[in-house]
């Protein structure tokens, strides 16, 4: 995995009280607009959903966030621990609803070989479904965790975990995320916690992405909000365009992630 190493951050610094207050007033203007109740967050036991969970309550209250934790046979005990431990902290309403049983019905229906990909894309999507039912029967929206880092790059499961009625975090680069979690004060343990969506054995996000997010960060925002060229990028980060060129064809190829499905014109 590549790290970032010595590298001074060309992200600018984010003002954390400001784009707390920020947050918090757009996820309140989502659910005065759609004239529903709250918010439903999945939580992981991970720095996004935590994060995302912080934010809903001031915004909303507390009584009007409710959390789901959805362990699987690959989620990391800690993270279960944590996911509810979050939402025994903020006082919000909780369920905790074990995934595998739905999953192996799916998986007894495919005789398919198995692939890790595949079934982490189902357990995503079965997550999804869940969360939509009681979003449905609450009166409430769903809150997104993705930040821009993995929206850019599609580290998401479409129709899965990338599903959801706003984003809060989504203009938050992974590091920011981080930043604006300490200064809200979230438990560091959860903040030190490697990122992973324990969607099978031994996941780890950053080895899966093929570098740590500290220099995917850096090099999104020089191609992104810097326009630079993947050579100029490169040199300024003392990496190899070789790297440098596997996040941006990250980005180009999982595009239609984010799209609304494409209709095409009709002749008359």
């Amino acid at each position: 995995m590549i790290k970032a190493g010595e590298i001074i951050s060309e992200i600018p610094e984010i003002n954390c009280k400001k784009t707390k207050e920020t947050i918090v007033e757009f996820i309140k203007s989502k659910v005065s607009e759609s004239k529903t109740d709250g918010i439903v967050v999945g939580l992981s036991g991970g720095i996004d959903s935590t994060l995302i969970a912080y934010l809903a309550c001031e915004a909303v209250g507390k009584d009007n966030v409710f959390g789901i934790v959805m362990p699987s046979a690959t989620t990391p005990a800690e993270d279960t621990v944590h996911g509810i431990e979050i939402a025994q902290r903020l006082g919000i309403e909780y369920r905790e609803i074990a995934i595998d049983s739905i999953l192996n019905e799916y998986l007894c229906l495919t005789k398919l070989e198995e692939d890790n990909l595949a079934i982490g894309n189902l357990k995503a999507r079965i997550r999804m479904s869940i969360i939509y039912y009681y979003a449905n029967a609450k009166n409430y929206l769903v809150s997104g965790t993705g930040n821009r880092s993995e929206i850019l790059i599609g580290y998401f499961t479409k129709h899965g975990d990338g599903a959801c009625d706003m984003e809060p975090i989504g203009d938050l680069y992974k590091s920011e995320v981080y930043k604006l979690s300490e200064y809200l004060n979230i438990q560091e343990e959860i903040i030190k916690k490697p990122p992973r969506a324990g969607l099978w054995e031994n996941q780890s996000d950053e080895e899966e992405i093929g570098m740590s997010y500290d220099l995917l960060d850096e090099i999104l925002y020089l191609f992104t909000e810097k326009d630079m060229k993947n050579t100029q990028i490169a040199e300024r980060l003392d990496i190899s365009v070789d790297d440098v060129n596997m996040i941006i064809n990250k980005i180009i190829r999982s595009e239609h992630k984010s799209k609304v499905p494409e209709i095409p014109k009709k002749i008359l």
